[in-house]
């Protein structure tokens, strides 16, 4: 069997071709998968797991979104493909009970664990990003539990203005910065893999798909860098048992 592993879907009301799509190949392709490892950005944004409750009550359509999601995830779970969740930068607000709900487990970022009969370092990849040290910043706000108990505090119409507000400020702080400042620091990078013992890194974010091989010490490495989606194309990294990750686009 095989596991499967995604990042960088951005999922949100505003493309239900991608939702859809997203869906038919939860269908097809992740049923029957022994695992399936999201890394981060499932959503484009996440005010809470309190969407989950809203329903039509949401004029927005991000509760149906939702609502629709995790019944898939559910049923995949059920049909026994193990499912795991990790945070991005746009849904590190995804909690304990939409993960239950789904039938998934939230992974810590970094985690390592053994894919292909090797140990493998999982990350969404935005800490890696080092000389952006304004995100980073943001970054290390947006982990701290009192400052997201704050925000879910507030009521919804407020965190949804408050997502949006945040996604614009990304994106035109994004078409301003050097495109070396949105990559990751190679430092960082070999600093991490070797703290973890690991010669295999795994992890999204940066909308960069490829794989690099390195030298850590004289020791070969390698580090597979997750695509983004579209409703046009998705990516996904396939492992198979005793086999190396292997990096894929496919048509939606």
């Amino acid at each position: 069997m095989t596991t499967l592993l995604i990042s960088d879907l951005h999922l949100h009301p505003g493309d239900p071709e991608l939702g859809a799509r997203f869906l038919d190949w939860l269908e097809r392709r992740a049923h029957g998968a022994a695992a399936l490892y999201i890394l981060g950005d499932f959503f484009d944004a996440w005010i809470g797991d309190d969407l989950l409750d809203l329903g039509d009550a949401d004029p927005t359509g991000n509760a149906e979104l939702a609502t629709r999601v995790v019944s898939a995830l559910r049923r995949l779970s059920d049909a026994g493909t193990a499912l795991y969740l990790m945070h991005g930068n746009r849904d590190f607000l995804l909690g304990e009970r939409f993960a239950a709900e789904a039938g998934a487990t939230l992974l810590p970022d970094p985690s390592v664990v053994e894919l292909g009969g090797e140990p493998v370092l999982l990350m969404h990849g935005d800490s890696l990003c080092t000389r952006d040290t304004t995100y980073q910043a943001f970054r290390t706000q947006a982990r701290n539990p009192a400052w997201q108990q704050q925000i879910l505090a507030l009521p919804v119409p407020d965190r949804l203005a408050l997502a949006r507000s945040l996604r614009e400020q990304s994106g035109e702080a994004t078409s301003n910065k050097a495109e070396a400042i949105m990559d990751v620091t190679p430092d960082e990078v070999a600093r991490i893999m070797r703290a973890h013992g690991v010669s295999t890194l795994i992890h999204g974010h940066t909308h960069r798909p490829a794989v690099h091989a390195l030298d850590l010490g004289g020791r070969p490495a390698r580090r597979y860098v997750l695509g983004d989606w579209t409703a046009e194309q998705g990516w996904e990294i396939v492992v198979a048992s005793g086999q190396a990750p292997e990096l894929r686009p496919f048509p939606l």
